[in-house]
């Protein structure tokens, strides 16, 4: 680190936050590099002490990833009080990618690895994340089209997904992207209401028989595959 690298790296490498949530930290004036509020752009080099709302943070050792099977009516929003983190009690800082809300359950991974979260989270990436989702009526042609041709919802069209009937309520779909409340939105569209909706994929990473409540981590094969897929460094 003998050029030093950009703060916001700094503090995503350090599993604190993600990039993105780092520049905001930066623009409240809230992160200091040796007691100096510190600006976009600004470099960390090897002696330096970074600190957040006064809170020196240190990088990590190790990179942690963690596949959790979130229950109803857990938040992941880690502003509310007993959210994901509080539910988990991880010994080490780790954060949620993404989100899954209060009336969704299933697989939701949480790492102290910034960039894994970055990558997963942006757009561009495509992304795939598989859903089991169960409806209030019967599923007819048209709904499975229109859901696969995209759907107007959000001032957008959502991107053509992939979906699989497993009975007459119930079928999977495979999405790409992650608007706010992206399938039920889509299925209100159709005069549908989803019942549950319960992730069972993020990518390579599956759900399994990984019981409620139950998270396990992922091992150092695992995050080299999960990072080699991003385009990530080993």
């Amino acid at each position: 680190m003998s050029e030093g690298i950009r703060i916001n790296r700094f503090l995503s490498e350090a599993g604190y936050c993600s990039r993105r949530q780092a520049d905001r930290y930066i623009e409240a004036g809230i992160v200091c590099i040796n007691g100096n509020p510190a600006v976009c752009g600004s470099k960390v080099n090897d002696n330096d002490i970074v600190s957040v709302n006064g809170e020196i943070i240190n990088r990590n050792e190790l990179p942690v990833v963690l596949a959790y099977n979130k229950p109803l009516g857990v938040v992941c929003s880690t502003k509310e009080k007993f959210n994901i983190i509080d539910h988990i009690d991880y010994p080490v800082r780790i954060y949620p990618v993404g989100r899954l809300d209060k009336n969704s359950e299933g697989l939701i991974l949480l790492t102290n690895q910034g960039d894994i979260t970055d990558s997963i989270l942006r757009a561009s990436n495509y992304h795939e994340k598989e859903y089991v989702v169960r409806v209030n009526k019967d599923i007819d042609d048209r709904f499975v089209k229109g859901m696969e041709s995209g759907v107007p919802i959000l001032d957008t069209v959502t991107r053509p997904c992939k979906i699989e009937v497993k009975d007459k309520r119930r079928f999977h779909i495979t999405i790409t992207q992650g608007l706010n409340r992206q399938i039920r939105r889509m299925c209100e569209y159709f005069d549908y209401r989803v019942i549950s909706l319960k992730r069972i994929r993020i990518m390579n990473i599956k759900l399994g028989t990984l019981k409620t409540g139950e998270y396990r981590e992922l091992t150092g094969e695992e995050i080299e595959k999960l990072r080699k897929d991003l385009g990530l460094g080993i």
